[in-house]
């Protein structure tokens, strides 16, 4: 017998609440018998009726759902990190609210982990969504293999079953600013990967705006990369070789040949490019020491209000 958590962020989806929980629930039968379902919903500080839709459910089937309220929002990755800690099962599934991800999925997954799989992930294959909403997925995932996590599947993913050591591992990191489903991939265990069609959203408006897909962006980058550092060095470099260059130049010409050397336009013009480099390294340097500091204090990611 085996106990599954099925860990749901939800910000704003009170449209989607009573479609997305019925769909879980007859879901159920897809599992083999004396499988045990434990709901962990996450209120990421929604101001709608999010939360008095969950607790309706939590009303009806008691024993199979935990509510967690959180004081404020604090975005979808810590309302995860949330969920996971209160989370009881032998596995873990990391759903979305609003059905764009296949619960049908769901005892396929399980029956990988039940053969010894701890970490299963259903990766986007292709997405039923506008062009630029395609586009900026696509680069964000494409740049994350390409120069950060390179074992993560093409396509990216947000949909995944997990084993318990997992959970606890990710847990007790306690990572701040960071993507805590890639969290999982950084841990290098094996996994099984099933490709899917991500489904347009039906109900509701999305709330993953455009400068939270920046900040995730980012955040992945510091958290998993050092390839802008290094950049900064190696521009850096090639800047100094070239300054060398020149300089050695200027000096023969001056004493040694006919070329004339104008001043001001070169000397402008190095002078602007050279300090934007200097603006963007800082900035970039900057990223990586706030994010210590951030750590450094030891703030919680989140804070609950209160758990039914």
């Amino acid at each position: 017998m085996a106990k599954i958590s099925i860990i749901i962020p939800c910000y704003y989806n009170e449209q989607n609440i009573p479609l997305t929980i019925p769909a879980l629930l007859e879901n159920e039968l897809n599992f083999s018998q004396g499988t045990e379902f434990e709901y962990v919903m996450v209120d990421d500080g929604s101001k709608d009726n999010t939360l008095m839709e969950l607790l309706k459910f939590k009303d009806a089937y008691s024993e199979k759902f935990k509510i967690i309220k959180l004081a404020g929002n604090v975005g979808p990755h810590n309302a995860v990190l949330a969920g996971m800690k209160y989370a009881t099962g032998d596995c873990n599934v990391i759903l979305a609210a609003d059905l764009q991800n296949p619960v049908e999925l769901i005892p396929k997954m399980f029956d990988y982990w039940s053969k010894g799989i701890k970490f299963v992930i259903a990766n986007r294959q292709d997405r039923e969504e506008s062009g630029i909403q395609k586009l900026l997925a696509n680069t964000y995932h494409f740049l994350i293999k390409k120069f950060a996590l390179h074992n993560i599947p093409d396509g990216g993913f947000d949909f995944v079953l997990f084993d318990k050591q997992l959970k606890d591992e990710v847990v007790a990191m306690d990572e701040k600013n960071t993507n805590t489903l890639y969290l999982m991939s950084w841990l290098n265990y094996d996994f099984v990967s099933i490709p899917f069609v991500r489904k347009k959203r039906e109900i509701g408006k999305s709330r993953w705006t455009l400068k939270k897909k920046l900040k995730l962006f980012i955040d992945s980058f510091v958290a998993f990369s050092f390839f802008p550092i290094r950049m900064i060095s190696v521009i850096g470099l090639l800047l100094g070789l070239t300054a060398f260059c020149y300089g050695g130049f200027i000096i023969f010409s001056k004493f040694f040949g006919n070329i004339p050397v104008t001043g001001w336009t070169t000397m402008m013009v190095v002078i602007l490019f050279v300090s934007a480099f200097q603006m963007i390294a800082l900035g970039v340097i900057g990223e990586y020491v706030w994010r210590a500091l951030d750590a450094s204090r030891k703030r919680p990611n989140y804070v609950v209000d209160r758990i039914w």
